[in-house]
């Protein structure tokens, strides 16, 4: 096995966590990007008012986002399953799932509410819905503002304006921020949607980065992220601070940049020259930074297995999938890019013991 190649446990005894081992390292606390899995199993069927597939009970489906790329580090598009090599020994899966990009999308945009950053934060509301509207009519956004405490303040719908307004609001003068507790609550936001399996589950979140009030510990959050497949698109408005005879960006709360780097997500620093934090006129402008998050959506593919019955005898096995073309490799979630990855499944058995 290369050495780059990273094993992902991908059902453990415990069949709502999904759980992933680095080669060399010790068990993580929960797995990458998994879905949940019910301890029967887990069957799609086609939702009456919708045209994609909802979750429902009778075989496991387990879905990952991957990003492809080639040796010089650009974007992979055109891939198909074809291009795809699964190598599974002890056919304990029944097929694979692939799809290209993300088309209907569930956001939840957390907004720091702090003083700092009200009028910022203001000016993007058009960005942010052009960003929402980018996507299929399907898609929907919610928004949530935090300070020392998260609320709901629009829960997830279709309407943009609503979406629009919940960015202006008046500054939570003097108060402490829970950046962490605020970003559980937004995991919790996605709970009452239907499981749709193309649906992407994302946050936006756009905050200056220190936190000094959190109940919740960083690790946990991306735990529970990891778990139930949302993926954290972190924007840092930051902060600056005199070191060493000079303005420097004041670095944020440990686990702010994790948030998005271990859940799939990615980490934009935003204005990060000590010389715009002098200027008075200075403006912000996150168009960029949502086109960016846009184009990422869309570059990465969805893959899944199906897994088979055969799979529930309460042992371990492992399975590979290779990318077929050369000079190409894939990343999931956490890990780093190789062309071969390895996945283990370890499901409980379905035969119990009867009393005597």
């Amino acid at each position: 096995m290369p050495s780059k190649t990273r094993i992902k446990d991908l059902l453990t005894q415990n069949p709502v966590c999904l759980r992933s081992l680095r080669r060399y390292l010790a068990l993580f606390s929960c797995a990458i990007l998994a879905v949940a899995a019910s301890p029967t199993v887990t069957t799609l069927a086609q939702d009456t008012s919708e045209s994609d597939e909802v979750i429902r009970v009778s075989t496991d489906l387990l879905l990952f986002p991957i990003r492809i790329r080639d040796k010089r580090g650009q974007i992979v598009r055109g891939f198909e399953q074809s291009d795809l090599a699964l190598n599974d020994k002890d056919q304990v899966t029944a097929g694979l799932y692939f799809a290209p990009g993300a088309d209907r999308v569930a956001i939840v945009f957390a907004l720091d509410q702090s003083g700092s950053l009200r009028e910022i934060i203001s000016q993007q509301r058009d960005a942010a819905v052009a960003l929402f509207a980018r996507f299929s009519d399907r898609s929907s956004v919610a928004v949530l503002r935090f300070a020392e405490s998260p609320s709901l303040v629009v829960p997830f719908g279709r309407d943009p304006e609503a979406a629009r307004a919940a960015f202006t609001f008046a500054a939570g003068a003097n108060q402490h921020t829970a950046i962490f507790d605020a970003a559980a609550k937004a995991l919790k936001v996605f709970d009452d949607l239907p499981r749709v399996r193309t649906e992407r589950h994302i946050v936006v979140l756009i905050s200056d980065g220190l936190d000094n009030a959190s109940q919740t510990k960083a690790n946990a959050v991306i735990s529970e992220a990891v778990e139930k497949r949302v993926s954290f698109y972190v924007v840092h408005l930051p902060l600056f601070e005199p070191r060493g005879g000079r303005l420097a960006v004041r670095a944020p709360a440990k686990g702010f940049r994790e948030l998005a780097r271990e859940t799939g997500g990615k980490y934009f620093l935003v204005g990060g020259d000590p010389g715009d934090a002098l200027k008075l006129d200075k403006t912000v402008d996150l168009t960029p930074i949502f086109q960016a998050i846009e184009e990422d959506l869309r570059s990465q593919y969805l893959l899944g297995f199906y897994i088979s019955e055969t799979a529930r005898d309460g042992r371990k096995h492992r399975f590979s999938l290779k990318l077929l073309p050369p000079g190409v490799e894939y990343s999931v979630g956490r890990f780093g890019y190789s062309r071969s990855h390895d996945f283990f499944v370890n499901l409980p058995s379905n035969i119990t013991n009867l009393p005597k």
